[in-house]
């Protein structure tokens, strides 16, 4: 072998030994940076991890619960939470539909679910809110409570925030879907029935009622749905938290 046919063996023998090496330092801090988001992960968290954490996931359901409820037939099309008639009007959809007015019945139904469609994505503000203000014992409460905790918690600070803020939409859109129409009609036809016993329901007040409960409903899916999913954890932050949660109870 000649001179020249040496050397450029000799660069490719090196280029090949550098690219290896380059490749080998890339691999290594790659897995020194895995190793390191492990260990993070599965280390117990600071106070300020915990408090952010779980803000963090409760900032996370309300705002899945309240976006879904929001859209149309959200409300309607979701058989734990659709707004059905009053107890008190039981009789009245159960007469009426043997009479052969039950698509007047379902107007309603429909009217009354988007009223409360309309109204669910005002509570997002609300949630944030109780969320801010809680201090270090809410959240170790909730992180280590029962799995519903965090929604025992927004009944506890927001229902009369809630109540306040929807019962004027609900009023406004119960007029807007011909909500008001609708039960009109329907009690309209069945004062006519003889002999019935008339049925008087705030309306208003009752869906308002309803639609918070739904809410409440939706979020306790969400709260135990991250409590119970790993998959659901869907940041290092969430995982370490709620990871340490999980430790916390299996050591009870």
């Amino acid at each position: 072998m000649n001179y020249q046919a040496k050397l450029k063996q000799g660069i490719f023998s090196l280029s090949f030994l550098l690219t290896i090496f380059l490749f080998s330092c890339e691999s290594t801090a790659q897995i020194s940076k895995l190793l390191e988001k492990a260990g993070g992960i599965t280390g117990t968290p600071s106070s300020s991890e915990i408090s952010l954490g779980l803000k963090e996931a409760l900032e996370k359901g309300t705002g899945i619960s309240t976006d879904r409820l929001s859209l149309a037939d959200g409300y309607l099309k979701n058989l734990d939470v659709k707004i059905l008639f009053p107890e008190e009007a039981k009789q009245v959809e159960k007469t009426l539909r043997s009479i052969g007015l039950g698509s007047l019945c379902d107007q309603a139904i429909t009217s009354l679910n988007r009223a409360a469609e309309d109204a669910a994505n005002e509570a997002k503000p609300i949630f944030t809110a109780a969320i801010k203000q809680m201090t270090f014992q809410d959240v170790q409460n909730i992180l280590l409570g029962e799995s519903n905790a965090a929604t025992q918690y927004f009944q506890r600070t927001t229902t009369d925030s809630l109540s306040a803020k929807f019962s004027p939409i609900i009023g406004s859109s119960l007029q807007k879907v011909n909500a008001t129409k609708y039960w009109g009609d329907v009690m309209g036809q069945y004062n006519k029935i003889p002999l019935v016993k008339p049925v008087n329901t705030d309306l208003t007040a009752y869906v308002t009622q309803k639609a918070i409960d739904g809410l409440f409903i939706e979020i306790a899916k969400e709260e135990l749905k991250i409590r119970e999913q790993v998959a659901a954890r869907t940041s290092p932050l969430l995982q370490k938290v709620f990871g340490y949660a999980d430790k916390q109870k299996s050591l009870k």
